[in-house]
């Protein structure tokens, strides 16, 4: 009898160490799934999940994930090849708008010359006031076209963050003393360092400062983390939670805003996620904060 119990025992340390096994190279082969996975959201590539198991439901759900990435990857250059089509279009229309509106501005100098009466005086300064502002418009949608591609044209380098942000800070400084806004900065006390292109940080830096005088109330507080984190915030009481959703769109503007293309943000938008960044923005009591954060792809390596 104790001989068939001590059987019964050793088959059932022999069940349980095999079934540890199992759950171990069950939870090894999920690990490569999870870190695979990872890898091909992160980086453009067309290698597909494979794992070193052959655990049948484990292949099978790696497959359905391989499945899904192929369309997500389809759906990826669709998306691309499109966006280079708006950007050609707008580069077209913006270079094809520069020479009616050139000739205009000619002929509206020449008009400006002959002897008029003040209400016509009057008619023409309003033209002028939009003309000038339609250049303006032209301008950045040129410009728009031309940022979105500069990271994919030019070579990254080892930027210190808090460098380029004090070098955008002095650039803005008599911008933020016009509008009688000091900025209070926080900023860690060892240097951090990305690899980044440093004219299209610039940019969206410049962007976001520029779009903080905007609506600001006054206000302006900058930090920036040891973890590549910028954060900006302000007092907007001109703002509420829907429009705070809708910044980051192409052309969208607030009545705030009426002269402005709607460019800043989607452009800082677009340089951020090109250089493996994240963007966010959120509106809580009366407050506008833009969060950009630049992992460091060291640790990825």
């Amino acid at each position: 009898m104790e001989i068939w119990i001590g059987c019964f025992i050793g088959f059932l340390c022999v069940i349980i160490c095999l079934l540890g096994i199992k759950i171990i190279v069950m939870r090894k082969s999920v690990q490569e799934i999870t870190e695979a996975f990872a890898e091909r959201l992160r980086m453009e590539t067309n290698v597909l999940i494979d794992i070193s198991s052959h655990d049948r439901y484990l292949c099978r759900l790696a497959e359905d994930i391989n499945v899904q990435l192929r369309k997500l990857r389809r759906e990826r250059l669709r998306y691309q090849q499109g966006n280079l089509e708006i950007m050609d279009a707008i580069t077209n229309i913006s270079h094809d708008l520069r020479t009616p509106l050139t000739a205009v501005c000619g002929y509206l100098d020449l008009l400006k010359q002959t002897k008029q009466s003040p209400e016509a005086v009057r008619y023409l300064e309003i033209m002028e006031g939009r003309i000038e502002a339609l250049k303006q418009m032209i301008e950045e949608l040129f410009g728009y076209s031309a940022a979105v591609t500069a990271t994919r044209e030019t070579s990254f380098e080892e930027v210190a963050l808090d460098s380029a942000l004090e070098e955008v800070l002095s650039a803005y400084y008599a911008v933020l003393v016009s509008r009688q806004i000091t900025p209070k900065i926080t900023m860690p006390e060892t240097k951090v360092v990305r690899f980044l292109n440093r004219s299209a940080l610039s940019r969206i830096l410049g962007n976001i400062i520029s779009n903080a005088i905007k609506y600001s109330d006054g206000d302006l507080r900058i930090s920036l983390t040891e973890n590549g984190e910028f954060v900006f915030e302000n007092h907007a009481a001109s703002l509420d939670e829907l429009q705070v959703l809708r910044l980051f769109e192409r052309f969208y503007t607030v009545e705030t805003a009426a002269k402005s293309t709607g460019l800043g943000l989607s452009i800082a938008k677009e340089l951020t996620e090109q250089m493996n960044g994240t963007i966010t923005a959120q509106y809580q009591e009366g407050i506008l904060q833009i969060c950009i954060c630049f992992p460091d792809m060291r640790c990825f390596s």
